[in-house]
Protein backbone atom coordinates (compact mmCIF):
# COMPACT_ATOMS: atom_id res chain seq x y z
CA UNK A 1 0.00 0.00 0.00
CA UNK A 2 1.77 3.74 -0.54
CA UNK A 3 -0.12 6.22 1.14
CA UNK A 4 -3.37 7.71 -0.17
CA UNK A 5 -3.27 10.92 1.74
CA UNK A 6 -0.48 13.52 0.88
CA UNK A 7 -1.68 16.31 3.51
CA UNK A 8 1.76 16.74 5.79
CA UNK A 9 1.14 14.63 8.36
CA UNK A 10 4.53 15.32 10.35
CA UNK A 11 6.40 18.78 9.54
CA UNK A 12 9.48 19.42 10.56
CA UNK A 13 10.95 22.71 10.05
CA UNK A 14 14.53 23.78 10.27
CA UNK A 15 15.40 21.46 13.59
CA UNK A 16 18.92 21.63 15.39
CA UNK A 17 19.81 19.90 18.33
CA UNK A 18 23.02 20.83 20.53
CA UNK A 19 24.22 18.47 23.71
CA UNK A 20 26.39 20.67 25.87
CA UNK A 21 28.34 19.65 28.68
CA UNK A 22 31.05 21.76 30.50
CA UNK A 23 33.48 21.17 28.19
CA UNK A 24 32.36 20.47 24.75
CA UNK A 25 29.42 20.53 22.35
CA UNK A 26 27.86 18.33 20.25
CA UNK A 27 26.05 19.08 17.29
CA UNK A 28 23.27 15.70 16.71
CA UNK A 29 20.96 17.15 14.73
CA UNK A 30 21.77 19.96 12.33
CA UNK A 31 19.05 21.83 9.97
CA UNK A 32 16.62 19.14 9.60
CA UNK A 33 13.77 19.64 7.16
CA UNK A 34 11.19 17.02 6.09
CA UNK A 35 7.49 16.99 5.36
CA UNK A 36 5.56 13.24 6.07
CA UNK A 37 2.56 12.14 4.50
CA UNK A 38 -0.28 10.95 6.30
CA UNK A 39 -0.17 7.48 6.07
CA UNK A 40 3.16 7.41 4.94
CA UNK A 41 6.14 4.33 6.10
CA UNK A 42 9.10 6.41 6.46
CA UNK A 43 12.55 4.47 7.33
CA UNK A 44 15.62 6.84 9.17
CA UNK A 45 18.56 4.82 8.31
CA UNK A 46 22.25 5.59 8.67
CA UNK A 47 25.30 4.30 11.14
CA UNK A 48 25.33 5.07 14.43
CA UNK A 49 26.40 8.56 15.71
CA UNK A 50 23.86 9.87 12.52
CA UNK A 51 20.99 11.36 15.47
CA UNK A 52 18.18 8.88 13.82
CA UNK A 53 16.69 8.26 16.95
CA UNK A 54 17.71 11.53 18.18
CA UNK A 55 15.47 13.15 15.41
CA UNK A 56 12.90 10.34 16.10
CA UNK A 57 12.98 11.49 19.81
CA UNK A 58 12.42 14.95 18.59
CA UNK A 59 9.33 13.33 17.30
CA UNK A 60 7.92 11.98 19.80
CA UNK A 61 8.25 14.99 22.17
CA UNK A 62 11.06 13.39 24.58
CA UNK A 63 14.34 15.77 23.91
CA UNK A 64 12.89 18.64 22.23
CA UNK A 65 15.19 20.53 19.53
CA UNK A 66 17.59 23.42 20.42
CA UNK A 67 15.90 25.05 17.42
CA UNK A 68 13.77 24.89 14.92
CA UNK A 69 9.91 23.09 15.45
CA UNK A 70 7.94 20.00 14.63
CA UNK A 71 4.22 20.13 14.02
CA UNK A 72 2.22 16.89 14.26
CA UNK A 73 -1.22 16.64 13.30
CA UNK A 74 -1.27 20.82 12.95
CA UNK A 75 -0.05 21.33 16.59
CA UNK A 76 3.29 21.85 17.31
CA UNK A 77 5.32 19.16 19.74
CA UNK A 78 6.50 20.53 22.69
CA UNK A 79 5.94 17.14 25.15
CA UNK A 80 4.90 13.45 24.44
CA UNK A 81 1.32 12.90 23.37
CA UNK A 82 -1.24 9.98 22.26
CA UNK A 83 -1.06 10.95 18.99
CA UNK A 84 2.14 9.64 19.02
CA UNK A 85 2.84 6.12 20.15
CA UNK A 86 6.63 4.89 20.56
CA UNK A 87 7.56 1.38 19.92
CA UNK A 88 11.25 0.65 21.83
CA UNK A 89 14.06 -1.68 21.37
CA UNK A 90 13.67 -2.98 25.04
CA UNK A 91 10.31 -3.62 24.79
CA UNK A 92 9.45 -1.47 27.96
CA UNK A 93 6.71 -3.96 29.15
CA UNK A 94 5.65 -3.94 32.91
CA UNK A 95 7.15 -6.92 34.17
CA UNK A 96 4.46 -7.95 37.07
CA UNK A 97 1.54 -7.70 34.58
CA UNK A 98 0.29 -9.68 31.76
CA UNK A 99 -0.08 -9.89 28.31
CA UNK A 100 -3.57 -8.33 28.16
CA UNK A 101 -2.78 -5.94 31.11
CA UNK A 102 0.25 -4.68 29.27
CA UNK A 103 -1.83 -4.06 26.24
CA UNK A 104 -4.90 -2.28 28.26
CA UNK A 105 -2.43 -0.11 30.80
CA UNK A 106 -2.56 3.18 28.61
CA UNK A 107 -6.79 2.80 28.24
CA UNK A 108 -7.07 2.67 32.43
CA UNK A 109 -5.08 5.58 32.17
CA UNK A 110 -7.11 7.63 30.29
CA UNK A 111 -10.46 6.13 32.00
CA UNK A 112 -11.88 3.89 29.65
CA UNK A 113 -14.41 1.65 30.82
CA UNK A 114 -13.20 -1.86 31.32
CA UNK A 115 -15.69 -3.24 28.58
CA UNK A 116 -14.54 -1.06 26.49
CA UNK A 117 -10.89 -1.71 27.18
CA UNK A 118 -11.11 -5.38 27.39
CA UNK A 119 -13.26 -5.46 23.56
CA UNK A 120 -10.00 -3.73 22.11
CA UNK A 121 -7.66 -5.83 23.91
CA UNK A 122 -9.43 -8.72 22.85
CA UNK A 123 -9.30 -7.13 18.71
CA UNK A 124 -5.86 -6.81 19.60
CA UNK A 125 -4.54 -10.10 20.87
CA UNK A 126 -6.60 -11.62 18.04
CA UNK A 127 -5.10 -9.31 15.54
CA UNK A 128 -1.22 -9.87 16.37
CA UNK A 129 -1.97 -13.85 17.24
CA UNK A 130 -1.51 -13.37 20.90
CA UNK A 131 -5.03 -14.53 22.60
CA UNK A 132 -3.36 -17.94 23.62
CA UNK A 133 -0.75 -16.12 25.80
CA UNK A 134 -2.81 -13.17 27.02
CA UNK A 135 -2.31 -14.27 30.75
CA UNK A 136 1.36 -15.17 30.45
CA UNK A 137 4.02 -12.67 31.81
CA UNK A 138 6.69 -11.02 29.42
CA UNK A 139 9.39 -13.05 31.21
CA UNK A 140 7.48 -15.92 29.55
CA UNK A 141 7.53 -14.54 26.13
CA UNK A 142 10.53 -15.08 23.37
CA UNK A 143 11.70 -11.57 22.25
CA UNK A 144 9.30 -11.59 19.35
CA UNK A 145 6.16 -12.30 21.13
CA UNK A 146 7.56 -9.34 23.57
CA UNK A 147 7.61 -6.92 20.89
CA UNK A 148 4.08 -8.17 19.48
CA UNK A 149 2.78 -6.91 22.98
CA UNK A 150 4.66 -3.24 22.70
CA UNK A 151 3.21 -2.92 19.61
CA UNK A 152 -0.04 -3.97 20.75
CA UNK A 153 0.15 -1.72 23.69
CA UNK A 154 0.48 1.85 21.03
CA UNK A 155 -2.30 0.18 18.94
CA UNK A 156 -4.60 0.27 22.17
CA UNK A 157 -4.04 4.00 22.35
CA UNK A 158 -5.03 4.47 18.60
CA UNK A 159 -2.04 6.22 17.47
CA UNK A 160 -2.15 7.98 14.47
CA UNK A 161 1.19 8.11 14.44
CA UNK A 162 3.52 5.46 15.38
CA UNK A 163 7.56 6.19 16.24
CA UNK A 164 9.55 3.06 16.15
CA UNK A 165 13.01 2.87 17.34
CA UNK A 166 14.50 -0.16 15.61
CA UNK A 167 11.89 -2.05 17.42
CA UNK A 168 13.38 -5.32 15.57
CA UNK A 169 17.11 -4.69 16.09
CA UNK A 170 17.63 -7.24 18.74
CA UNK A 171 15.85 -10.31 17.05
CA UNK A 172 16.86 -13.29 15.29
CA UNK A 173 16.47 -13.52 11.23
CA UNK A 174 13.28 -15.23 10.57
CA UNK A 175 11.42 -13.36 13.92
CA UNK A 176 12.64 -10.17 12.41
CA UNK A 177 11.09 -11.07 9.34
CA UNK A 178 7.94 -12.64 10.37
CA UNK A 179 7.52 -9.25 12.27
CA UNK A 180 8.07 -7.08 9.45
CA UNK A 181 5.01 -8.62 7.72
CA UNK A 182 3.29 -8.64 10.28
CA UNK A 183 3.76 -4.12 10.63
CA UNK A 184 3.37 -4.53 6.73
CA UNK A 185 -0.10 -5.91 7.15
CA UNK A 186 -0.83 -4.01 10.39
CA UNK A 187 0.08 -0.76 8.58
CA UNK A 188 -1.84 -1.41 5.23
CA UNK A 189 -5.26 -2.11 7.41
CA UNK A 190 -4.76 0.64 9.88
CA UNK A 191 -3.25 3.64 7.89
CA UNK A 192 -0.77 4.67 10.27
CA UNK A 193 1.90 7.27 9.57
CA UNK A 194 5.31 5.31 10.12
CA UNK A 195 8.64 6.63 11.57
CA UNK A 196 11.12 3.53 11.87
CA UNK A 197 15.14 4.10 12.79
CA UNK A 198 16.78 1.39 11.93
CA UNK A 199 20.76 0.61 10.55
CA UNK A 200 19.53 -2.17 8.66
CA UNK A 201 19.39 -1.20 4.67
CA UNK A 202 17.66 -4.65 3.78
CA UNK A 203 15.33 -3.87 6.08
CA UNK A 204 14.49 -0.15 5.15
CA UNK A 205 13.53 -1.29 1.43
CA UNK A 206 11.84 -4.16 2.73
CA UNK A 207 9.72 -1.78 4.60
CA UNK A 208 9.10 1.75 3.35
CA UNK A 209 7.52 3.57 1.22
CA UNK A 210 10.26 6.14 1.78
CA UNK A 211 14.04 5.74 3.19
CA UNK A 212 15.80 9.12 4.87
CA UNK A 213 19.61 8.39 4.49
CA UNK A 214 21.01 10.79 7.53
CA UNK A 215 24.95 12.00 7.93
CA UNK A 216 27.26 10.96 10.30
CA UNK A 217 27.30 13.79 13.18
CA UNK A 218 26.67 16.45 12.91
CA UNK A 219 23.48 14.33 11.59
CA UNK A 220 21.76 15.73 8.10
CA UNK A 221 19.46 14.43 5.50
CA UNK A 222 21.79 13.23 2.86
CA UNK A 223 19.46 11.79 0.50
CA UNK A 224 15.79 11.41 0.87
CA UNK A 225 14.30 8.72 -1.73
CA UNK A 226 11.40 7.24 -2.56
CA UNK A 227 11.20 3.10 -2.62
CA UNK A 228 9.41 2.84 -5.90
CA UNK A 229 9.27 -0.78 -6.13
CA UNK A 230 5.75 -2.92 -5.83
CA UNK A 231 4.78 -4.70 -2.69
CA UNK A 232 5.36 -7.49 -1.97
CA UNK A 233 9.17 -7.31 -2.20
CA UNK A 234 11.36 -9.55 -2.77
CA UNK A 235 15.11 -9.06 -1.78
CA UNK A 236 16.21 -11.76 -4.14
CA UNK A 237 14.80 -9.67 -7.01
CA UNK A 238 17.31 -7.24 -9.25
CA UNK A 239 15.68 -4.08 -8.12
CA UNK A 240 15.93 -4.66 -4.53
CA UNK A 241 19.69 -5.25 -5.04
CA UNK A 242 20.63 -2.33 -7.19
CA UNK A 243 18.72 0.21 -4.75
CA UNK A 244 20.48 -1.97 -2.11
CA UNK A 245 23.53 -0.89 -3.55
CA UNK A 246 23.05 2.31 -3.72
CA UNK A 247 22.26 2.50 0.10
CA UNK A 248 25.27 0.41 0.64
CA UNK A 249 27.13 3.33 -0.79
CA UNK A 250 25.68 6.46 1.00
CA UNK A 251 25.57 4.51 4.22
CA UNK A 252 29.38 3.44 3.64
CA UNK A 253 30.49 6.98 3.18
CA UNK A 254 29.06 7.68 6.60
CA UNK A 255 30.65 5.36 8.41
CA UNK A 256 33.89 5.84 6.88
CA UNK A 257 33.24 9.08 8.19
CA UNK A 258 32.55 7.75 11.94
CA UNK A 259 35.98 5.72 11.90
CA UNK A 260 38.18 8.44 10.52
CA UNK A 261 36.64 10.76 13.16
CA UNK A 262 37.15 7.98 15.83
CA UNK A 263 40.84 7.57 14.85
CA UNK A 264 41.19 11.58 15.24
CA UNK A 265 40.00 11.24 18.55
CA UNK A 266 42.36 8.82 19.49
CA UNK A 267 45.31 10.57 18.59
CA UNK A 268 44.10 13.63 20.11
CA UNK A 269 43.49 11.51 23.38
Amino acid sequence: MSASHTSPHIVITGVNKIFRTDDRELVALKDINLEIPRGQFTCLLGPSGCGKSTLLNAVAGFALPTSGSIVADGKPVVAPGPERGMVFQEYALFPWMTVEDNIGFGLEIKGMARPEIRQRVDGLLKMLSLSDFKARFPKDLSGGMRQRVAIARVLALDSPIMLMDEPFGALDALTRRNLQDELLRIWAELKKTIIFVTHSIEEAIYLADRIVVMTYRPGTVKRDIMVDLPRERDPASPEFNALKRELGQLVMEEQQRHHNDELRMAAVD
